[in-house]
């Protein structure tokens, strides 16, 4: 299915199928779609994937390619952002577009480096310490998803929450 969602999350050649369940959830959770880049390091009824993303696959707009090309190919006007801890700008630097696809790259070695040498405006990381090599996939996603929603007011999501025996005020 071609998605028409204004935040995408694409994961490429993702290896861990509880990091996918868990951004499969953020994505239902904040309408976003998901697309799915392969080669998968797993099969997509995964026992550990449908637990992690619990009883929302049904609410989920997804799309699968057959490597970068593929997505590259079928999305030729993406606005992307590559999600890297190699990038020399921070997430909070940019204003999202209306259209955007947030990129992030496999558990173990990140998104190709050729992607990011011919994109260097387009690479963003999230700060952290420098003796650590990476924040957990479905973290990052869910900051830089949220990071979107946040500069747009949270457009689309619920604005306030409800206690179940008490009554804010």
């Amino acid at each position: 299915m071609n998605t028409e969602k204004d935040i995408n999350i694409v994961l490429v050649e993702p290896e861990i199928p509880q990091n996918t369940g868990n951004i499969a959830r953020t994505c239902a959770a904040t309408g976003a779609a998901l697309h799915l880049v392969r080669p998968l390091g797993f099969e997509i009824d995964d026992r550990k994937l449908k637990r992690a993303g619990l009883d929302y696959w049904d609410k989920l707009d997804i799309t699968y390619y057959d490597g970068l090309d593929d997505f590259f190919t079928k999305n030729p006007e993406a606005e992307f952002y590559c999600f890297s801890t190699k990038a020399k700008y921070t997430y909070t630097d940019i204003t999202y577009p209306k259209k955007v696809f947030l990129m992030f790259g496999k558990e173990t070695k990140g998104l190709p480096e050729e992607l990011l040498y011919a994109n260097p405006e387009r690479c963003v990381r999230i700060p952290m310490r420098d003796t650590l090599r990476s924040l957990n996939l479905s973290n990052s996603a869910a900051i830089a998803v949220y990071e979107v929603l946040r500069q747009r007011d949270f457009e689309g999501l619920r604005p306030d929450g409800e206690l179940t025996q008490f009554r804010w005020e």
